[in-house]
């Protein structure tokens, strides 16, 4: 990975007959960028027994203890999959290990990108309990928001991707397909879905249609790319979640008014 601030981010290169050269895929998705840990046996992706990968060298997975992994761990990893929150966290849900293979106990703060990010108590357990490999259930749904409109229920749709929020372009975007977004935001029906379409291009977060259908994985259809347009969405709790800011000198007026004191400067 080159171009980025640390070299777990930036421009993706492979070498090919001696020489490094950039990897250009149309269908870049969250799927392929996790490489550090998965969920196995799950519905999909989003759901399974805890994998990881804590040596770069090492091609073996262990799994982790559910006595080692807390909410705050469970939230990283379903943000490193672009799964949204968890919901459901539970040892053998998903089924147990025959061979076993611990990982150390994580000691994650929660904002963490990626769980090898997260400090560990540096030694892996030399066993666990019978059925006691950790499950975990993320809500499928990735973190999303709306930005550049006075209320949090309007404005142009942003999903975070490894620890980074990217503007989205979702393919025959309508309503149905904005109602999604309204509802997990809290913020009531869709009333307009359009698009913007700018002169700079930029890396977007691209969704198909068929990710809206009941039981999808926004994981397995949707992927990267630069481009110009992004989805604008507005819900019909527009004016019942402003976003407010008050500066210090409106504060200290409106306390000289209430006090009679002469306000200004």
């Amino acid at each position: 990975l080159v171009g980025g601030s640390s070299g777990c981010s930036g421009g993706l290169e492979l070498k090919h007959l001696g020489e490094w050269r950039p990897v250009d895929d149309y269908r870049w998705n969250l799927k392929q960028t996790a490489d550090g840990v998965r969920l196995l046996n799950g519905s999909s992706t989003c759901s399974g027994r805890l994998q990881v990968k804590t040596n770069p060298s090492d091609q073996t997975w262990s799994s982790v203890c559910e006595a080692d992994l807390d909410l705050q761990d469970a939230q990283v990893v379903c943000r490193e999959l672009g799964c949204g929150a968890p919901s459901v966290l539970q040892g053998a849900l998903y089924g147990d290990v025959q061979t076993p293979r611990w990982s150390p106990e994580f000691q994650c703060g929660g904002h963490e990108s990626a769980l090898l990010d997260c400090r560990s108590s540096g030694s892996a357990r030399s066993s666990c309990s019978p059925g006691k490999a950790a499950g975990l259930t993320c809500s499928g749904f990735p973190e999303t928001r709306l930005v550049g409109e006075n209320s949090r229920c309007a404005g142009s749709l942003q999903i975070r991707s490894s620890g980074v929020w990217r503007p989205v372009y979702i393919y025959r975007w309508s309503l149905e397909e904005a109602a999604v977004f309204c509802s997990h935001l809290h913020c009531g029906s869709a009333v307009s879905a359009d698009m913007t379409r700018s002169v700079n291009s930029t890396l977007t977060m691209r969704i198909w249609d068929g990710c809206f259908q009941s039981g999808s994985d926004f994981m397995k259809c949707s992927f990267f790319s630069e481009y110009h347009s992004s989805s604008n969405l507005i819900c019909s709790d527009l004016l019942l979640h402003p976003v407010l800011s008050v500066s210090s000198s409106s504060c200290q007026q409106g306390a000289d008014q209430q006090t009679g004191r002469p306000g200004g400067r």
